[in-house]
């Protein structure tokens, strides 16, 4: 089984990988599992959500960890850390 999952994409990631699309992925799924496969496809995805990257995630509108599980329907949103200035 699979699940499928909204993903939103802030800031400078949005200037990179645009507002937003669907993934699919399967059954038991974590956020760091959604990351891997986007860093899969290659070229600005790999480069924007590398390893090494400071990268936050909220699943539904509340801040993850990389651990947490996706369902079916969940909203996975990928964006930098905010700094202060």
């Amino acid at each position: 089984m699979t699940v499928t999952v909204k993903l939103r994409f802030f800031a400078s990631l949005r200037e990179k990988l645009g507002e937003g699309e669907a993934l699919e992925l399967p059954q038991g799924s974590t956020v760091a599992a959604a990351r891997m496969a986007l860093q899969a496809r290659g070229g600005v995805h790999a480069e924007a959500l590398a390893p090494g990257r400071a990268v936050r995630s909220a699943l539904n509108q509340k801040m993850c960890t990389e651990s947490a599980l996706l369902s079916d329907g969940d909203e996975l949103a990928f964006f930098p850390p905010v700094t202060g200035g």
